[in-house]
């Protein structure tokens, strides 16, 4: 009787002691949870919890731990362990010193293939390498240039001529609406050879944009959902979204993929000149057998130029006309550099104002465009505080050691974060939060800085590829719009970046037009 009578109060004791134990143990942790700087880290989740409850403010956030004076850092995810860092010697051993080991990887490539297929944004070894020399031959083409130019002044044009009709009625106009439809007329003219119309004064609804942004969010929004995969197979939440709007991207990209085919197969039989449009110069390079181009290659090609054509700039232009818009100082020291372009242009009084408009922007040649040093630093301020890509995660392939002492382990990923270098102190001083394009300027003359403290468009093998064409389009836009309309934000219109590959507006800026007397 007596060995049974002390089996309960055996138990009773190792419940007890599992008990206190658990507690000392979650009491521990927890103290040391809460005096640490980086995120903090559960057991199997991680930081999964925190990490999702601030997905729709991610990238402040993220600014909120340098904050506390780290320069890199880790974020726990169940199977992944990412490390963050804004430390340009980081930076440059990423992107440049140690390349081989950081591609985008297999998580960035698994979480973006749906829509970025096997392009160049999402294509590592001999595919990237392939894929990057026929690009930097066609950015290099003089002829592609000079398309690009005359597509980007006409469709500035055409954006100034709503914007004048915009002027006259003092209704609020969405201006980021306004530039994805620019951008994107732009990027399907100079990259499909298609005239898509959404700067049509009536702004048609362009279901092609509209499921390109909601595929954009729902593939970023897998970097930090443990569960996506299995969404994708129950085809639920955000990826039966992904797959309604990509099934729409495709087919509008299929569809003009064959038309142009067919089209360079009519020019070819009749002997007439090829268009210059990249589409249809791909398409000219897959007829070498060597270069096996099916419609899926030139898909994924266009596509990803589209994401880097299209909402990087747009994306850029509407935070820039925000940034006008709480900055009138620096709007009126845009105004005087192009005003003084007309010193020398005898411009008829009797002229209208689309009239003017459209003599102006004849004036804004390549040449002249380069010259606009103020403007070229207000756009890259810009930048600096609004990167279009406002973080880039990349692979690791084998251990290894940043030059600040950070240990990474293979098949994690290291995140470089432009959003958060653009306002670190340590790297632009005590103003770092203000908008002061001057900082990039010494005697009137604008002073490039290091591509890995000013990380927006990368830097070593990986620079964008597209960097110039980026400003060609931006300073040609900016500059016709800037010398004949004035940008007044409009009161209480919340203005937010929402959480995608790229850092565009979840409302837009929505801003009231007037015109210039001048």
């Amino acid at each position: 009787m007596e060995g049974l009578s002390s089996t309960p109060f055996s138990a009773s004791a190792v419940v007890l002691v599992i008990v206190a134990t658990a507690l000392l143990w979650l009491w521990s942790f927890r103290w040391q949870q809460r005096h640490r700087l980086a995120p903090k880290d559960w057991p199997i989740i991680g930081a999964t919890i925190e990490t999702l409850r601030h997905f729709d403010t991610m990238h402040d956030w993220i600014l909120s731990y340098f904050q506390k004076g780290l320069k890199t850092f880790r974020l726990t995810l169940p199977g992944s362990i990412r490390t963050y860092t804004v430390d340009p010697a980081n930076v440059e051993y990423v992107l440049k010193t140690n390349f081989s080991n950081f591609p985008k990887g297999e998580t960035y490539h698994r979480c973006m293939e749906t829509l970025l297929g096997n392009g160049i944004f999402n294509a590592d070894g001999d595919d990237w390498r392939h894929q990057r020399k026929t690009a930097s031959f066609e950015f290099a083409s003089r002829v592609l240039r000079d398309y690009s130019t005359v597509i980007f002044r006409d469709n500035a044009l055409k954006v100034a001529e709503i914007l004048a009709k915009v002027s006259q009625t003092h209704q609020p106009i969405d201006m980021q609406d306004l530039f994805m439809r620019l951008t994107l007329d732009s990027i399907c003219k100079v990259g499909f050879g298609v005239e898509i119309g959404t700067l049509d004064p009536s702004l048609p609804a362009v279901p092609f944009a509209t499921n390109f942004d909601n595929a954009n969010e729902a593939v970023t929004y897998r970097f930090f959902d443990p569960l996506w995969q299995l969404k994708k197979l129950l085809n639920i939440g955000r990826e039966a979204m992904l797959s309604r709007s990509v099934k729409v991207v495709d087919d509008f990209t299929y569809r003009v993929i064959q038309t142009r085919r067919a089209e360079l197969k009519v020019a070819t039989s009749q002997g007439k000149h090829q268009k210059a449009d990249l589409l249809s110069r791909f398409i000219l390079l897959g007829e070498d057998p060597n270069q096996n181009f099916t419609d899926k290659t030139l898909r994924d090609i266009i596509l990803n130029f589209i994401i880097a054509g299209r909402d990087t700039t747009a994306s850029t232009l509407s935070w820039f006309v925000f940034l006008l818009g709480n900055n009138p100082g620096v709007a009126e020291k845009v105004y005087e550099e192009l005003h003084l372009l007309e010193q020398d242009v005898d411009f008829n009084k009797s002229l209208t104002l689309n009239e003017k408009i459209v003599q102006y922007a004849s004036l804004l040649s390549y040449d002249v465009l380069l010259k606009l040093q103020y403007l070229h630093a207000a756009i890259t301020e810009t930048i600096r505080l609004y990167p279009a890509v406002p973080q880039d995660p990349k692979g690791i392939l084998a251990d290894d050691v940043l030059p600040d002492g950070t240990v990474l382990k293979k098949g994690g990923l290291v995140t470089y974060v432009p959003y958060s270098a653009g306002r670190m102190t340590e790297l632009w001083g005590e103003d770092a939060n203000e908008y002061r394009p001057e900082r990039w300027l010494k005697d009137g003359v604008f002073i490039p800085v290091s591509p890995f403290k000013f990380s927006a468009f990368q830097g070593g093998p990986r620079i964008c590829l597209g960097k110039d064409s980026a400003y060609l389009q931006m300073k040609m836009t900016t500059a016709i719009l800037c010398r004949f309309f004035k940008f007044e934000l409009v009161a209480g219109h919340p203005v937010k970046y929402r959480t995608m590959a790229t850092l565009g507006m979840e409302h837009g800026v929505k801003v009231h037009v007037s015109r210039r007397c001048s």
